[in-house]
């Protein structure tokens, strides 16, 4: 009876291991030309292959990504085990459609013809994790909006990399907007004053993993790349709607504009060459350049709307360099009772911080309140500075950026789990990228 029981058992296990290596997700990367398509495969997974098949045409994007993850497989702490089998060759969107060598595709790098890859990928009914911009104007839009009917259809999941979801201060900023007690009920505001207002500074020469981001040429280039407002504008409209409207779903007749503007960021051939490892400006930018040495990106944008009668103000710069610190972060959404803002200046180290502004709270009122946060994360405090209150964050939650893209991939692979998505986030990210390029339209109009 008990060898029966041995034998029946061990035959058991072995038709649960053919059904889970059955359902294990593979990985396909596809032309990796932006260094977010490494950041996920920063850290492993469970029921993840360590085979990721990657499909790109030859060239330096290709060589900076392998790079990269051989540095992630080489490290002294935590050291994954990818093994990138490669694909090299022009043809190489058609190959992988036609090899089909996974079921998770991670699309990161060139955003020109990236909606068209998405839409196509979807009809081949494979699941996509897409960093941002899915799209860059109002055509991919429309392709957008084809590509999530087709994934549904064909019963696969379409996702955007939102990493900024995953930072402590903005997850908190966002749970105490939700606390009455604290933040009141949010404010409608005004164009001139409105209830939310955030700010994204990002800079072209920076450091990523240890070491000075290397930027591929057409990175400068808005046809390929996609304007600030198209592009970095995604995550603060993201920030706004996940904020402002959780689990509610939204639709394009909630946004009003009331404007939309852009600028570029000057780039000389020097500071060029620098990031690019390029000594000359490639035919495909001299469409922006002013008197032969300057080139202008437009990588700056602000949009004024409002959503669901809300009044939002958002704002995407790019400079060249950081004479100190790195990207930064500034939010500040407004309540009856209180104000919540998260700053990252020199004042905070440049160190995400969230900050409690009382305007009709006595502090009695909002330590009790505090309570619930407290005993949802451990070792977080208030701290009084002036007339502010200072939310005091352990560093333990703060994974930093770079970690974000890991999160966002278990978050993924748990709606993979589920073959579904909370019934929000598709009509919502409809909603995401209709505001951004409809504000383009709008700003170049201007």
């Amino acid at each position: 009876m008990l060898k029966k029981i041995t034998l029946s058992t061990l035959m058991l296990l072995g038709v649960y291991q053919m059904f889970a290596q059955n359902k294990q997700i593979q990985f396909i990367t596809l032309d990796p030309g932006h260094f977010h398509a490494a950041l996920v495969q920063n850290k492993t997974y469970n029921n993840v292959s360590s085979i990721v098949n990657v499909y790109a045409p030859a060239g330096q994007d290709l060589q900076d990504h392998l790079k990269r993850i051989e540095s992630y497989n080489t490290r002294a702490k935590n050291p994954t085990n990818w093994k990138e089998n490669v694909y090299e060759g022009n043809d190489y969107f058609d190959k992988m459609i036609a090899e089909k060598k996974g079921n998770l595709l991670v699309i990161a790098g060139n955003n020109q013809k990236k909606t068209e890859y998405i839409l196509k990928a979807a009809e081949a009914g494979i699941n996509i994790l897409g960093d941002k911009p899915m799209c860059i104007d109002s055509k991919g839009y429309i392709q957008l909006q084809k590509a999530f009917e087709v994934a549904k259809k064909n019963n696969v999941l379409l996702y955007d990399i939102m990493t900024e979801r995953s930072e402590i201060t903005t997850i908190i900023q966002k749970e105490l907007t939700q606390i009455p007690s604290i933040f009141g009920q949010l404010e409608k505001g005004t164009p001139e004053n409105p209830a939310i207002f955030t700010e994204s500074v990002h800079f072209f020469y920076k450091y990523v993993s240890g070491s000075p981001l290397k930027r591929p040429t057409w990175f400068m280039d808005v046809n390929q790349q996609g304007e600030g407002i198209a592009d970095v504008m995604v995550h603060l409209v993201d920030l706004a709607q996940w904020t402002m409207f959780p689990n509610v779903i939204l639709s394009n007749k909630d946004v009003k504009f009331n404007s939309a503007t852009r600028w570029p960021t000057p780039m000389t051939l020097s500071q060029f060459s620098l990031i690019t490892g390029a000594k000359t400006f490639p035919d495909f930018l001299k469409k922006d350049l002013k008197n032969d040495t300057t080139l202008n990106v437009y990588a700056n944008g602000e949009i004024n709307y409002s959503l669901r009668g809300v009044h939002t103000k958002l704002r995407a710069l790019w400079n060249y360099s950081a004479t100190e610190g790195g990207d930064t972060h500034y939010s500040v959404i407004r309540g009856t009772k209180a104000n919540v803002e998260i700053r990252q200046g020199k004042e905070e180290k440049f160190i995400p911080q969230l900050y409690i502004k009382p305007t009709n709270i006595n502090e009695n009122e909002l330590q009790k309140a505090f309570e619930a946060i407290k005993s949802k994360y451990a070792g977080i405090n208030l701290k009084k500075i002036g007339n502010e209150w200072l939310v005091e964050i352990p560093d333990s939650y703060r994974t930093g950026h770079e970690a974000h893209f890991g999160e966002v991939m278990e978050r993924f692979l748990d709606y993979k789990s589920k073959d579904k998505m909370p019934e929000w986030e598709v009509p919502n990210m409809l909603v995401k990228y209709y505001t951004t390029t409809k504000a383009l339209e709008l700003a170049k109009k201007k």
